[in-house]
């Protein structure tokens, strides 16, 4: 079969054009086609949970609304994130921002208060607002708690947070859990280690396990879609080990396979470990998330209202 060539023509739809791409049917446009199809599968079918794992500056790098919209519609059914994706939510939640970098320097960034993330800058005073307003909220919380999970934790979270372009609260508001087993790692888990200082308060981790277990194990079949790698993508195959693996899954990796970590592996290595069925439908879309992910939540809603 030959490739056929790529045609943009005037006032096409996204759908139109991933099927352009599906219609080439060869390197990044097959993949970009097939994730896409998959997506748009996977958000049709009643009996197919959808596990999305946030690595790598999401939230920073635009994707908070998109993320937002796909929970509150109901296509997100379990969210796994990095702490600092939740921390990026809160701080805009608290009314700071995330912006477009000019300045380069890093010294002088520092000295003007600023802090980088690849060409996306942050305000040193917005984090002083969030630790403000983080610690009323572990207040509020450890009033009714002692010991919390971390699932828990970020739930009673998005109670509190008055925010509706939030993901933590959006999440809370439909029930849709968040699990975010390296919480630690990131400005919400050091400001809840200062607090701990001088209160009586402990997140477990362990305590998440059943909440999990019990998801995955009432999930007829889980399509896992990735962005990034990390500690998000493993915990979120892993935790489909219970019952054989994924059943589809979806990665948009900048990473390299070779090096043997898990954030560049192909998810097809995933079935050795039963992190994902064998015949499960895999794609891995090797691009940034910031870009990709958007585009195929387009086509694929397209394709979902068609």
């Amino acid at each position: 079969m030959k490739v056929k060539q790529l045609e943009i023509n005037e006032n096409m739809k996204i759908s139109d054009f991933i099927n352009q791409l599906d219609n080439s049917g060869v390197l990044g446009a097959k993949r970009v086609s097939q994730a896409t199809n998959l997506l748009a599968q996977s958000f049709k079918d009643e009996d197919t949970k959808v596990f999305l794992s946030l690595a790598g500056p999401m939230v920073p790098g635009g994707l908070r609304k998109i993320v937002r919209d796909l929970i509150d519609r109901g296509y997100v059914d379990l969210i796994v994130s990095s702490g600092a994706n939740l921390t990026h939510d809160l701080v805009e939640s608290f009314g700071g921002a995330h912006y477009r970098g000019i300045q380069q320097d890093d010294e002088q960034l520092y000295e003007s208060g600023m802090g980088r993330i690849g060409d996306i800058l942050t305000k040193s005073d917005d984090f002083e607002v969030f630790e403000e307003e983080i610690h009323k909220i572990f207040s509020k919380i450890n009033q009714k708690h002692k010991v919390i999970s971390i699932k828990d934790f970020i739930y009673e979270i998005g109670l509190l947070v008055e925010d509706e372009q939030s993901i933590i609260h959006t999440a809370s508001k439909n029930n849709v859990p968040i699990f975010a087993p390296g919480l630690i790692d990131c400005m919400i888990g050091l400001q809840l280690w200062i607090y701990c200082q001088e209160n009586d308060f402990t997140l477990s981790a362990v305590a998440d396990m059943p909440d999990l277990s019990d998801f995955v194990y009432n999930s007829k079949k889980v399509t896992a879609c990735m962005l990034g790698g990390g500690l998000p993508k493993h915990y979120t195959l892993a935790s489909n080990i219970l019952t054989g693996g994924i059943d589809a899954g979806i990665q948009i990796t900048l990473d390299r396979s070779e090096g043997g970590s898990l954030s560049g592996a192909p998810l097809e290595e995933a079935k050795s470990w039963a992190k994902a069925k064998c015949g499960s439908n895999l794609v891995t879309v090797v691009g940034d998330a910031t870009v990709m992910f958007p585009l195929i939540v387009a086509g694929a809603l397209d394709k979902v209202n068609e």
